[in-house]
Parts: structure tokens; C-alpha cells; sequence
């Protein structure tokens, strides 16, 4: 399952290494001693051996990448633009400061997800204390009771922790099945084609700055896309601008996508006056815009909802508990 098994480095991880490796190119320090210098968890230090060994076998940047499963196969693609640009430190920079966003975030909703979750660890030992102690209930009776509730909210806790790797994870594809639910879902599905489209526009726009034809950059731009029904949209764009139609009037054929009106209007724009690598790139910037944005609502709202389900749940123990079903004495029944 996506999200769960990816190889791809964790977002801190990835965030550490392309500043470091943005700061050796700005100071003209060749790749093989930039990654000799570059220090990762121990956990990756073999990937990083593998780097090193290809790129002294001679192999280019995202090549070598590739093979160390160092770089993920969007990562791949972009650095291959940024090969053809000539110096990839802008990119460096600017997946630098896309992976220290997104890291950032991710701390701040698990900061704030650890009060409501140590709340309802104190309730979970605390509630079923009275018939330990009343000896009605036994050890295993008790670290049952303690245990079931939480891997109850395990589960829904690993999928959604999965999803949301997953919208992290541009361009590393996902089953069909799974794309279909992902752009179903509300608020996270929207989420998930505005990531999809992003990297396509954000790699275009690279694509395109670099010198790369049009209808060589599209299919390049099209395997950064991890859903399916986009990619296969987004596929049509090149036929029909090999049959003569301008990639303004392409993109307007195509069904609704997440910031559709915006990137016509600036693609055509863009075409008009000869900066369509700036248009592109500015739609992408929007779109990056509108994604911190989600992650910001979804750090403030998560652990309110977190609270709101806790207190569920001890009003429905308090409740459903003997202090509101008291029972008469064997004696006297």
C-alpha cells in the first residue's frame, strides 16, 4: 500500500539532504564531494554509499539517484530538467524549502495531536480502575479493556497517517483502485489532484525553461503524475498540439482539474507574450500556495476533532457505566 512500503526518503530526511546539497553547488563544490560531506540517518547511510559508488563510476546526478533510490522518481525527472539547464542548485533550493514546509507541518499536527492522545490514555487506564480494584475484573480483563479501544483508534490513525504520505508522495503512482477512492474523498481528494497538478505544471514550466521541445517536456511532465485518470487527461495535450492547437486551447478541451480557469488564462497569457515558462510557473506557485494552506487548516482542525471524539467517548463510557445503571445487591433481589 502506498504510504506504507514507499522507499522514498522521510520529508526531514529529503528536506536535509537537498539543502545541503543546494548550499555545495552554490559554493561550486562538485556532486561526488558533496555527498561525501553529506551525513544521513543511519538507516540510509547504505543508499548513500551506493550514491557515491555510481557517481564515481561515472553515472549522472539522477541516474546515480535513481539506482541509490536516493531520489524519488519525481525527483528524478526534475533533476533531469536541471541537468539540461545547466547548475540544479534553484531546484535544490526550492525542494529544500517545499520538503521543510511540509515537515513543518507534519510536526505541528502531531505536536498538537499529543494532549488529546495522552488524554485518552489517562481515560482508557483510569476507566475500568474501579472493577480492578473491586476485583470483578482481572489483570487480563483490564489490559483488554485498555488495549481494545486503542487498537480501534489505531486503525483509522494508520490509514489516515497513510493517506497523508501519500499526498506527499508526487508522482509515485498509485493503483487505480485507490487513485479513484483518494479523488473521492472530501477535502483529501481535493487535496490529492491539486498536488497531481502541481507537479505537472512546476515540472512543465522546468521543462520548458531548460530548452526542452513541448512535445518532448509533456510526456516528461505526464510521469511526474500519480493519478490515472490525470495522466491519462494530461496525455491528450500532446496530440493535439502536434495537430496544430496552442496549449492554451488544449488545456481548455480537457475536463474540470483543480485550478483549470487559472492556468488557461495564464497559459494563454503566457503564449502571448513569449513567458509561458513564467506563467506556468506561477500557476505552479498558487497551487503550492493553496496546499500549505490545506496542511495549515488540517493542523488546526485535526486535533479539535481529536478532542471532540475523546469527549465522545468518555460521556458515552460515563453514561453507559454503573454510575448510571446501578444494580441492587444479591441479597435483596
Amino acid at each position: 500500500m502506498p504510504g506504507l512500503f514507499d522507499k522514498s526518503l522521510p520529508i526531514g530526511v529529503r528536506a536535509e539532504l537537498f539543502n545541503h546539497l543546494a548550499a555545495m553547488e552554490q559554493a561550486g563544490v562538485p556532486a561526488t564531494r558533496a555527498f561525501a560531506t553529506l551525513h544521513l540517518p543511519a538507516a540510509f547511510q547504505p543508499r548513500l554509499l551506493r550514491m557515491q559508488r555510481h557517481l564515481a563510476q561515472g553515472r549522472d546526478l539522477a541516474s546515480a539517484g535513481a539506482l541509490a533510490e536516493l531520489f524519488s522518481g519525481f525527483e528524478v525527472s526534475l533533476l533531469r530538467a536541471a541537468q539540461q539547464a545547466g547548475s540544479p542548485a534553484p531546484l535544490y533550493r526550492r525542494l529544500a524549502e517545499n520538503y521543510a514546509r511540509r515537515e513543518q507541518a507534519r510536526r505541528q499536527v502531531r505536536a498538537r495531536l499529543l494532549l488529546p492522545a495522552a488524554v485518552l490514555l489517562l481515560a482508557l487506564l483510569v476507566q475500568p480502575l474501579p472493577a480492578l480494584v473491586s476485583g470483578s475484573l482481572g489483570i487480563a480483563g483490564y489490559l483488554w479493556g485498555v488495549l481494545q479501544p486503542l487498537l480501534l483508534v489505531a486503525v483509522p490513525v494508520i490509514a489516515l497517517r497513510a493517506l497523508l504520505v501519500r499526498l506527499q508522495q508526487p508522482g509515485a503512482g498509485a493503483p487505480r483502485d485507490m487513485a479513484y477512492l483518494l479523488r473521492r474523498l472530501p477535502l483529501f481528494g481535493q487535496a490529492y489532484l491539486r498536488r497531481n497538478v502541481h507537479d505537472f505544471f512546476d515540472s512543465l514550466a522546468l521543462l520548458l525553461a531548460a530548452g526542452v521541445p513541448m512535445l518532448e517536456a509533456l510526456p516528461r511532465a505526464c510521469a511526474t503524475l500519480g493519478d490515472s485518470w490525470l495522466r491519462t487527461q494530461f496525455e491528450r495535450l500532446a496530440p493535439a498540439i502536434a495537430a496544430g492547437q496552442s496549449l492554451g486551447q488544449a488545456l481548455r478541451a480537457l475536463p474540470d482539474f483543480p485550478g483549470r480557469s487559472r492556468v488557461v488564462a495564464l497559459v494563454l497569457t503566457g503564449e502571448g507574450s513569449g513567458t509561458l515558462d513564467e506563467m506556468l510557473r506561477a500557476h505552479a506557485g498558487h497551487e503550492r500556495q493553496a496546499l500549505a494552506d490545506f496542511h495549515a487548516q488540517l493542523a488546526t482542525w485535526l486535533p479539535r476533532l481529536a478532542y471532540l471524539l475523546v469527549a465522545l467517548w468518555l460521556a458515552y463510557s460515563l453514561l453507559s457505566g454503573a454510575a448510571f445503571s446501578p444494580r441492587l445487591p444479591p441479597e435483596l433481589l
